[in-house]
């Protein structure tokens, strides 16, 4: 297993990491992919619209309806079951829908994509030209410390750090921080390496709209002296935004860095439905990393396509929580530690290093 330093990493992407990682040929490395048969790639890859305008329609319908509970409500303790129902289905729902419609996965038709996907970004208070790149980088380079710009779990981890994060407000607090120095012009480095710079003026213009609608809600939440704009708009992000973390935590946390093999440093979960309909089939992580062209709705397949060559996935979220938490808590002592999962006898080896260097 190729792996870095037993220092602490840096995470930067401008930094000895990350010429670590083009010296080691880590960066834009030939990764592992399953054998399928072409024809039933092909099939599992067709994109239809009608499976997410349903669940579309279906989102923004319970939001209304919560949405309207909520305020209906406003005052008693009536309202609460509204707004945790609400902030579930604008603070964590929304992940998982700019992510496929990021992707262009979700319809056929790519201006159903876009609309979603910037909807989607608004709700989850991420800039949707920097992330669109960012998550770019996430494919190319899973868990390549000095190359992903989106590793959550850190090593040592900061135990406190993750904790927070289901708070909603640490997450919160850092994307509005994000979206500010955009607003007024500023990328950081990292941003600058992964974005093109054809984009940066987009970047810039995304994040003055968003923060152009986050102050006008401001302003209206003062003016009508009503905690009620706040709790539509921004707030959810925060108080709804714990089941997003729940699920996203466990794709990668306590796997291994610095590998080519998605099979090595991503998680898949079963879930209960309810979860999976939140999470648009995002707990199946291997698959998804390992084909991310395939639509969220064909991932159940694929994972029946693919399973004779992964680990055994995680029986549940708990399940993936009683094996992550120790992982990452060992971290902090082994930087160099990290789940192994076996593999069953129908599955080839694992590719732990890049076969492009």
């Amino acid at each position: 297993m190729t792996v870095t330093a037993d220092s602490a990493r840096d995470y930067s992407l401008t930094g000895v990491d990350t010429e670590r990682a083009k010296a080691e040929g880590l960066a834009n490395a030939d990764w592992y992919h399953t054998d399928v048969p072409r024809k039933v790639m092909k099939e599992l890859m067709q994109r239809r619209d009608g499976p997410a305008i349903r669940d579309t329609a279906l989102w923004f319908a319970l939001l209304g309806l919560t949405a309207w509970g909520g305020v209906a409500f406003w005052g008693s303790w009536s309202c609460v079951p509204f707004w945790f129902a609400y902030g579930v289905l604008y603070g964590s729902a929304c992940d998982s829908r700019w992510h496929e419609c990021g992707h262009g996965t979700a319809f056929r038709t790519q201006w159903m994509n876009d609309l979603v996907y910037h909807i989607a970004s608004f709700q989850v208070v991420r800039n949707p030209v920097s992330w669109r790149w960012s998550h770019a980088r996430h494919h190319t380079d899973t868990i390549i410390v000095g190359r992903d710009p989106e590793i959550a779990c850190m090593r040592p981890p900061n135990v406190v750090k993750l904790l927070a994060a289901y708070a909603g407000v640490y997450g919160m607090w850092e994307s509005l921080v994000g979206l500010v120095k955009n607003a007024l012009g500023q990328l950081t480095d990292g941003e600058k390496d992964y974005i093109p710079q054809t984009e940066w003026a987009k970047a810039i213009l995304a994040a003055r709209l968003h923060m152009a609608v986050y102050a006008a809600t401001l302003v209206a939440a003062v003016a009508w002296q009503s905690w009620i704009p706040l709790m539509l708009i921004g707030g959810p992000r925060i108080y709804g935004a714990w089941h997003m973390i729940m699920t996203g935590l466990i794709q990668h946390c306590g796997l291994a860095e610095n590998v080519t093999d998605h099979r090595l440093n991503s998680r898949t979960v079963y879930m209960n439905p309810v979860s999976r309909w939140l999470y648009w089939n995002m707990n199946y992580h291997v698959e998804h990393h390992m084909f991310p062209m395939v639509p969220y709705h064909a991932l159940p397949r694929l994972h029946e396509v693919l399973k004779h060559d992964l680990p055994v996935p995680n029986s549940s979220i708990w399940d993936a929580y009683r094996e992550a938490i120790p992982a990452v808590l060992r971290q902090a002592r082994d930087l160099n530690y990290a789940v192994r999962k076996p593999l069953p006898p129908t599955a080839r080896p694992y590719q732990e290093g890049a076969t492009n260097g």
